[in-house]
């Protein structure tokens, strides 16, 4: 049974509910009573610059009495392109954490169909994603729209967005406060697009979509229930930019990608 709770504390929290709204979040997590800020971090992986400290599988908060059922300004938009635009205008110039202080250029939103079955998510926007104002544009964007059209995709076929929405100085790792500032708007964004299946590229989205602490060893190779979508992992194009060898796992990964969209599955996989 879940418990009541005492209407001063229900109304305290409506109360910062209603804050967070209007700046725009929308999505709420806790850290489970076992967590402890003491937990020993796992050896660092191959992929070593997407490595983020991040609780061991957080539990995303589910609310009684729908304390936080606050209905988003896109809500009613039946046009997913129409609700995307709502969404961009709702993040406005944002300045919700310390990125719009530390020489990002632009928001960089997202880009590709809104109806796209297929939703790949990166970590953050680089130089040259700051720079255009759309994600994946890069080298790694170049290998990633390989990573596409090896699937029998074209880049407008899908959609690309990542985790934060600003590049951070000298294209560090995100922290876990940017993440959870910022996330809330991709959550938006893909409830919008509503893909039949995403691909977190990379352990900084699949950490802070999954809420999971893992090396990319396990996180690969499975399908993962992401709030009624299957979500996938697999490397970072930058990553594979460091070590091509990775480049054979990865379309093994795309290939499991492809047999659940019922896409044809070439024998010809990534270069």
């Amino acid at each position: 049974m879940p418990r009541s709770l005492d209407p001063q504390v229900r109304r305290a929290l409506t109360e910062r509910i209603r804050f967070y709204n209007e700046l725009g979040i929308y999505d709420f997590y806790r850290r489970p009573a076992n967590d402890s800020p003491a937990e020993v971090a796992p050896e660092p992986q191959p992929e070593q610059r997407e490595e983020m400290p991040l609780r061991s599988k957080a539990a995303v908060v589910v609310v009684e009495e729908d304390l936080f059922a606050v209905p988003k300004p896109e809500a009613a938009v039946p046009d997913p392109a129409k609700a995307l635009r709502i969404i961009r205008e709702d993040l406005g110039d944002c300045t919700r954490c310390r990125l719009h202080k530390q020489g990002r250029k632009q928001i960089v939103f997202g880009v590709g169909n809104p109806r796209a079955e297929l939703m790949f998510i990166g970590e953050a926007p680089g130089a040259d994603e700051d720079q255009q104002g759309e994600p994946f544009v890069g080298r790694a964007g170049q290998l990633l729209n390989n990573m596409i059209k090896a699937m029998g995709l074209q880049r407008e076929d899908v959609y690309i967005a990542n985790i934060i929405k600003c590049r951070p100085p000298g294209n560090r790792t995100p922290e876990r406060d940017e993440c959870d500032t910022c996330s809330p708007f991709l959550m938006r964004q893909i409830a919008a697009i509503q893909p039949k299946a995403i691909v977190a590229l990379g352990a900084v989205a699949a950490k802070t979509l999954l809420a999971i602490n893992a090396p990319m060893a396990e996180f690969r190779g499975h399908w993962y229930d992401f709030r009624g979508t299957k979500l996938a992992v697999t490397y970072h194009p930058a990553f594979l930019l460091r070590d091509p060898r990775q480049k054979k796992e990865t379309w093994k990964d795309l290939q499991m990608v492809m047999r659940e969209l019922g896409l044809p599955v070439p024998a010809k996989g990534v270069e």
